[in-house]
């Protein structure tokens, strides 16, 4: 019944029949590949001319941890630099990954959060996704997430965006698992002066940012301070959960329809400052006015508010030694994260009766949860060795959700030990043992090794493994192999094998106390193996093209199983998924001042436990276009489409399909001058009905899914000096 993100997690499940047969055509393919092309040509004489070709903006670090050119990276790998968030005109983080091959921003129902699925792997909390903020990960101890009032991060001060898709475990250990997500930001080598925005739009929303970057007595430094404030999208909730609870008791408190609650106000701060070898960042993302989206229980609350902040700090000292042979980095790091209630979290509305008794008040209860994240590592790297390139490291993790706070008016009253009735006050159960979760901390030790080894002129082959020791569910070990073959100077393929881990969440091993879920102390982690073939084409200095085939096994799946003679469900490993597909992807500069970029995904996946159905959620398909065409000299048009289709519901759900929808977004840029400049943004010009799905709860709680929002518009002015 009760679905908050405190009391609920949404089973996943997964298959494996056909990988083994699959990675092995894969790997035959590859072979054959190999074999008949064997006489490629050496590209090691013409490196200049080839990185002439690829351009600067395609290095990414990623993937190992040293810049390399993006089409030698171990890893299928997108970049999305400032100057390319710029002209799509996005505003928030989700926008621009949602341009990626492979993954789909979809929606949770609280909050809508995002759900960054990559491939086929979806589950609600989103856990199987690792964020870095410049390398550094930004997860949550409490459901493995980014933390559930997120709200959004918006786009000025990023340089560039790299995304790994697939397992990235060997390189950085737990949630590196279906992806990898790392946002760098601005340092004061990218921005001359100061660069401001003032935006105005849909929805009430406004947008104003201010980047200043300086240089004072040998120190670099760099202030970013961005502002967002929105009543959010309205899209109406035809029926709720409550709706169905009205229906069987006979009651009449159910809100919907109504509106959902997406207001937001958002204060982002960042500082980065340089001297020398060393460097120190820091930065807040203070979150108010947090709606939350079509309620917890999937039961409208226009009343809710969060509040949460994320403050995050770290120092890295680099240097050479040995003789300049090593390159050494040391850097530790920490992270402070909130969720907190600013109004109480109504679960069900006012009228909400249980069968003994109305809430006139409604049912109420206000989980939060206070962590902080501790890093240290230190990393070397030489390539002095003969034909070797060889990177180092070593680090030590500590995590500690310090504080669950919660206050509610349904359950046992401490104070009693008897149940609370109806139109009872709030009852503090904080640090007593009805609380939703244990307090609880996390160590995590680990050591990795990895060898660039140039085999001949024209093959590399990138061998890693990492091992990591934790201190509630033991230790694992995660290697990858990558073949990188420059197959001709305008060719290059990969064959790539890698395996990856995802970490319990606490709320899977430590949830006590709730009436639909319980936690389990004993899970292992969730187990990842992939096999990918990859195929990057120059075809000319302004054409290329991509295309990348992948088969995964998704094992150890944690999943609330239902507990015997009991309402119940308990977290345990069960189940299977197995995913493969294709992505493809081309870019072409098709005249002096116009850009085209297109990409396509192809995904089927089988859940084993549920009679080997496609899997729900995840769109089988998916294709992106997007043109950039400079009309006049101070003139430009950007137009992008992106098409999802191919959803599919749950086992037994009877509700028919999702419907496919496009997304079509326009942006009109003039520049008025060098250093001033307007832009147009309209997003969804057609007034496409759009909606992600909802889980299935017989019948469902939102028949009708998630509204996405409809034609909106903004207006921004952007001015440097």
């Amino acid at each position: 019944m009760i679905k908050h993100s405190a009391y609920a997690l949404a089973p996943v499940s997964a298959t494996r029949k056909r990988s083994k047969v699959l990675a092995k055509l894969l790997v035959l393919v590859g072979c054959q590949i190999l074999a008949a092309t064997s006489n490629a040509q050496l590209l090691t004489d013409d490196e200049d001319q080839l990185m002439s070709m690829y351009g600067d903006d395609q290095m990414i670090s990623i993937a190992t941890g040293i810049e390399q050119p993006i089409h030698k990276a171990p890893a299928v790998a997108s970049v999305v630099t400032a100057d390319q968030i710029h002209a799509m005109g996005a505003s928030d983080l989700d926008q621009v990954l949602e341009t990626i091959p492979g993954l789909h921003v979809s929606r949770a129902s609280i909050g809508y959060n995002p759900v960054y699925t990559f491939r086929g792997i979806h589950s609600s909390y989103n856990p199987q996704v690792l964020v870095l903020i410049n390398g550094i990960p930004i997860t949550n101890l409490f459901h493995g997430d980014r933390g559930q009032s997120w709200g959004g991060m918006p786009v000025e001060s990023i340089e560039r965006i790299e995304v790994i898709r697939g397992p990235g475990s060997a390189v950085y250990g737990a949630e590196a698992f279906a992806g990898t997500i790392n946002i760098i930001t601005k340092t004061a080598d990218d921005v001359s002066g100061t660069a401001l925005k003032a935006a105005s739009g849909s929805y009430n929303t406004t947008d104003l940012s201010a980047i200043h970057s300086n240089e004072w007595l040998g120190l670099k430094f760099l202030l970013a301070g961005e502002y967002h404030k929105t009543d959010g999208h309205d899209g109406v909730v035809e029926s709720d959960a409550q709706t169905r609870f009205d229906s069987i008791i006979g009651t009449e408190a159910s809100l919907a329809p109504g509106n959902i609650t997406l207001s937001r106000e958002n204060l982002d701060l960042r500082v980065d400052i340089q001297k020398d070898k060393w460097r120190i960042r820091s930065g807040l993302q203070r979150r108010r006015d947090w709606g939350a989206g079509v309620g917890v229980a999937e039961a409208l609350d226009p009343h809710n508010r969060y509040n949460s902040d994320r403050f995050n700090a770290d120092v890295t000292w680099t240097d050479q030694i040995a003789n300049d042979a090593w390159d050494l980095s040391v850097q530790a790091s920490y992270l402070s994260t909130t969720h907190e209630i600013d109004k109480d979290l109504i679960i069900f509305p006012p009228g909400f009766d249980m069968g003994f008794g109305a809430y006139d008040k409604g049912l109420i209860g206000n989980p939060e949860v206070l962590e902080t994240h501790s890093r240290f590592n230190i990393t070397a790297s030489s390539n002095t060795f003969d034909s070797h390139s060889l990177r180092l490291g070593a680090g030590y993790y500590y995590g500690d959700l310090y504080e669950v706070r919660e206050t509610k008016n349904f359950g046992i009253d401490p104070a009693t030990d008897q149940l609370l009735p109806p139109n009872s006050g709030l009852v503090d159960v904080s640090d007593t043992p009805y609380v939703f979760l244990r307090e609880g901390d996390r160590k995590n030790a680990y050591l990795f090794v990895q060898d660039i080894w140039q085999l001949a002129s024209d093959w590399e082959l990138t061998a890693g493994l990492r091992y990591d020791n934790y201190s509630d569910f033991g230790s694992t070990v995660n290697p990858r192999l990558v073949l990188v073959w420059s197959t001709t100077q305008k060719l290059t393929t990969k064959v790539l094998y890698g395996e990856a881990f995802r970490a319990p969440s606490f709320a899977e091993t430590q949830a006590i106390n709730n009436p639909v879920v319980l936690g389990n102390p004993d899970l292992d982690p969730e187990r990842l193996q992939n096999y990918e073939m990859n195929f990057y084409y120059q075809a000319t200095e302004d054409l290329t093209f991509s295309i990348n085939l992948f088969n995964y096994v998704w094992r150890d799946i944690i999943r609330f199983v239902p507990d015997t003679d009991a309402s119940s469900s308990t977290a345990q490993n069960t189940g299977e998924r197995l995913g493969q597909g294709w992505e493809s992807e081309l870019v072409w500069h098709a005249l002096d001042k116009v850009s085209i970029a297109a990409n396509y995904t192809w995904v089927d996946t089988e859940d084993k436990d549920a009679n080997n159905s496609k899997v729900a959620f995840a769109p089988h398909q998916q294709a992106y276009a997007n043109i950039n065409w400079q009309i006049i000299s101070k003139l430009n048009t950007y137009i992008q489409a992106n098409r999802v289709m191919g959803r599919e519901r749950q086992s037994g759900d009877t509700r028919t399909m999702p419907e496919d929808y496009t997304l079509v977004d326009m942006v009109l840029q003039w520049n008025a001058t060098k250093d001033l400049a307007f832009k147009l943004v309209a997003n969804n010009i057609f007034d496409q009905d759009a909606t992600e799905p909802t889980p299935w709860s017989e019948p469902a709680n939102l028949p009708n899914d998630l509204p996405l929002p409809g034609s909106n518009y903004r207006l921004e002015l952007h001015l440097s000096f």
